[in-house]
């Protein structure tokens, strides 16, 4: 019984990530998804964080310092989860998958880039929360990507979705203590 219902919830996500991938072929979105799921990445979360704490002031500075902070506690869990749970690639695992020359080859599970995006706006949105109008759609958009190239499974996403938005909701409340009743 067990079996059967992982069996069935494989069989559905391989459908939901077919969906999504088989538009791989299409200009624009090609266009769209390869720069945008850059702003999930290492290079980009860091440099917002870092640049963000040192050439503002006020909330938005205390807000990247809890932003960076998110950043940081998120990326162990997804260090351990990959090395732990081994899953490969949806391009190395299901025929017909369309990805992009020199795909990652790291393991699949949880997406790093949506759990970064995550943990990085979910603070901004929590101080400012007008921001997510504009942040909201960013993070998914991101996450998005990383089945629309290839390169994750829906499940992937979510975790990393998951696993951003907790960071980003920790990073708020051990923060908001500390940075947000001293003066700015």
């Amino acid at each position: 019984m067990k079996t059967k219902l992982l069996t069935n919830m494989y069989d559905f996500e391989c459908k939901l990530f077919r969906s999504v991938n088989r538009h791989f072929d299409h200009k624009l979105l090609n266009f769209y998804f390869r720069n945008i799921t850059h702003l999930g990445g290492a290079t980009a979360t860091i440099a917002a964080c870092i640049f963000l704490m040192f050439f503002t002031r006020g909330l938005v500075q205390a807000t990247s310092i809890a932003s960076a902070a998110s950043l940081l506690i998120s990326h162990l869990p997804v260090a351990i989860v990959k090395k732990l749970y081994p899953r490969k690639r949806p391009y190395l695992a299901l025929l017909e998958t369309k990805v992009a020359a020199n795909p990652l080859e790291d393991h699949s599970f949880p997406s790093g880039h949506t759990t970064a995006i995550f943990s990085v706006i979910i603070p901004f949105i929590l101080y400012m929360p007008q921001l997510a109008i504009v942040l909201l759609p960013l993070a998914l958009s991101i996450g998005y990507s990383r089945m629309y190239l290839g390169l994750h499974y829906p499940s992937d996403v979510l975790a990393g979705c998951l696993l951003g938005c907790s960071s980003g909701f920790f990073s708020y409340i051990l923060l908001s203590g500390l940075v947000f009743t001293t003066p700015i």
